[in-house]
């Protein structure tokens, strides 16, 4: 079977065919590391988790790249507002935001590169586009002159006229050359708190798009395999990395895949703090598993907008439990000695779930795949029909999924406060008393500190509420 991916350059599918043999560099923009990362920033990372491990799978040597913005106007302003330095609050958050991502199992990343351990390398491309001719110097900077670069466009679609919004962190000066030049790098203020690093033309700071070019052309070159990221950076941000590579190196195409994330929204609604409606990932595991997050983004397709919302949360986490009744059914199976049953065949779902990765990464269709055997092997159990030989295929099929998606199997051990499990130990002596007005009262008290009983022949099991 062939890996196809959509090309956002080409806006089609294409048969996927890295650079180099089978080696793969991968680039994905990394957070602006200046407040927590928020559930838009997971539905990315996720997908691109996923993409990266599902390669590796099928036998890619994948080296994946992630910066970290710990320079912006964003990360100073919050800097000057809390009365610490840049580099506390750029720390800080750069801590905060590899916390989550480890929580969420996000672990596919080769390495992380922080924009400012890369001055050298972006004052190095600064001083190529210069001397080149596709860059110019004003009073507050340096900035890349778009109507040098004949393809500006070539990847959202626009052209250079319709390029007035195309909006770096940096670039307000109104001596600039066109309305959608961007800034390169922007000199020093003199003032104390502005951080500065030395350059050939005084001290500065970098500007936002010229980062990643820095950094992918140290690590890869100036061509490399796929670059991903969220749908709303296809313009500007994508757009000037593939000006300023492309007119450095004088090669084409920068990147051979762009491949982009769909939006995600609340309710309808983008997500905003004046709207009250941002969900950070450390919020959102507060209440819930990294499981059902990673379930939950990987049932809508990539490239798809997604919609959050708690009923959608609700239903994914009942779908979640449909899973782990099944697999705790086939771990837990008692074995009849028996021919192996030659209705039941693993190979056709391993199968239809590498047609559905295949696909463009199409995991809603290969999570469909995961319910048709539930369906299928569900009453074979029930049936005794299954022997230990096909329940082994079954499990380790479920495995080799798992590496790739994070959320089949449970890894997290909740822990049950002795509050809690004292209060299940009294409602069990109040039921087998027949007290049953009693020990309801008792599951309401254990449902409010946001525990759930399940009454099993086995006896009661303890879940933690995710609602």
């Amino acid at each position: 079977m062939s890996l196809k991916v959509y090309n956002t350059l080409t806006r089609k599918k294409e048969i996927f065919k890295p650079r180099r043999g089978k080696k793969v560099n991968i680039f994905v923009c990394g957070p602006t590391v200046y407040d927590y990362a928020h559930i838009g920033h997971a539905r990315t990372y996720i997908a691109f988790d996923v993409i990266v491990k599902y390669l590796r799978e099928k036998g890619y040597d994948v080296f994946y790249l992630q910066n970290i913005t710990d320079i912006d106007d964003k990360i100073i302003n919050r800097a000057k507002k809390e009365g610490i330095s840049w580099k506390e609050v750029a720390r800080k958050f750069e801590k905060e935001y590899k916390k989550d991502i480890k929580a969420l199992g996000i672990n596919s990343v080769s390495k992380y590169a922080r924009a400012t351990k890369h001055i050298k390398e972006i004052v190095s491309q600064v001083e190529r586009l210069l001397k080149k001719g596709y860059a110019y110097q004003i009073e507050d900077g340096i900035y890349y002159d778009i109507s040098k670069f004949k393809d500006y466009g070539k990847l959202s679609g626009r052209t250079v006229l319709q390029a007035e919004d195309a909006v770096s962190r940096i670039d307000e000066s109104v001596s600039k050359r066109n309305k959608g030049d961007f800034c390169l790098w922007k000199f020093w203020s003199h003032k104390d708190w502005e951080p500065k690093w030395k350059s050939p033309w005084g001290y500065g700071r970098p500007g936002w798009h010229i980062e990643d070019t820095a950094i992918t052309e140290k690590y890869f070159g100036p061509q490399y395999d796929i670059h991903g990221g969220a749908r709303d950076l296809i313009f500007p941000h994508h757009e000037a990395e593939i000006a300023q590579m492309e007119a450095i190196s004088g090669k084409k195409p920068l990147v051979k895949y762009w491949l982009h994330t769909g939006f995600l929204t609340i309710n309808g609604q983008k997500m905003s703090k004046s709207l009250g409606n941002f969900i950070t990932i450390k919020e959102f595991l507060n209440k819930h598993s990294a499981r059902l997050l990673r379930f939950f983004v990987l049932k809508s397709h990539y490239r798809s907008p997604l919609d959050y919302s708690e009923k959608a949360i609700l239903q994914t986490q009942n779908e979640l439990e449909r899973i782990d009744e099944f697999v705790e059914k086939i771990q837990n199976a008692k074995f009849k000695m028996q021919n192996d049953n030659p209705k039941f065949k693993i190979g056709k779902f391993k199968n239809k779930f590498e047609g559905a990765m295949d696909d463009d990464f199409n995991t809603p269709k290969a999570i469909a795949v995961i319910f048709e055997l539930i369906k299928e092997v569900n009453p074979m159990l029930e049936k005794n029909q299954i022997t230990q030989k096909e329940a082994k295929q079954v499990l380790d099929f479920l495995n080799s999924i798992d590496k790739v998606f994070g959320f089949i199997f449970k890894k997290e051990k909740i822990r049950i406060p002795k509050n809690v499990q004292k209060l299940v130990e009294r409602r069990e002596k109040l039921r087998q008393q027949k007290k049953w007005e009693e020990a309801d009262k008792i599951r309401k008290q254990v449902e409010d500190l946001g525990y759930e009983i399940q009454d099993t022949p086995s006896g009661p099991k303890i879940r933690k509420l995710t609602i």
